[in-house]
């Protein structure tokens, strides 16, 4: 499980340093991918190919299920860690999240998140307001 929140750099390479509490949980090799809200997810392959399951199941004949799968999958790209720890994120991937010095590292369950820094404040600082009430609307959950 990933959790926690971490601040990093990305170069001018557009290499990353991930959190050495994440790196174990990732493996060898992990997808990228565009998220939502404007960030990136992260997932470790087991997780990756779960998701990937769920997708295929969609119904193609659906407008809105086809246009998900298009822009999870188009932007999904395999990585590897070098030896300092540092993911290389695509060019793309980067332009989508705004991705261009700061960033914050996040571990959301069975994902990591990566956000630029300014976006990661600006969701914050709107969803803070209404966290409470997000508790009560998903309290059905047993949370």
């Amino acid at each position: 499980m990933f959790m926690g929140e971490y601040r990093h750099n990305v170069d001018e390479k557009g290499r990353m340093i991930v959190p050495a509490k994440f790196r174990d949980e990732l493996g060898e090799s992990f997808v990228v991918t565009r998220g939502l809200d404007r960030c990136l997810f992260v997932y470790p392959i087991e997780e990756w190919k779960k998701l990937e399951e769920q997708l295929k199941a969609l119904p193609f004949t659906k407008k809105d299920a086809r246009a998900f799968t298009r822009f999870f999958f188009s932007g999904a790209t395999e990585c590897e860690l070098d030896k300092q720890g540092r993911v290389n994120i695509s060019s793309p991937l980067r332009e989508f999240a705004k991705l261009e010095k700061e960033c914050v590292i996040i571990g959301v369950s069975n994902r990591v998140e990566v956000w630029s820094k300014a976006i990661w404040e600006e969701y914050f600082a709107e969803s803070e307001e209404s966290f409470s009430e997000i508790a009560e609307n998903i309290v059905d959950f047993d949370l």
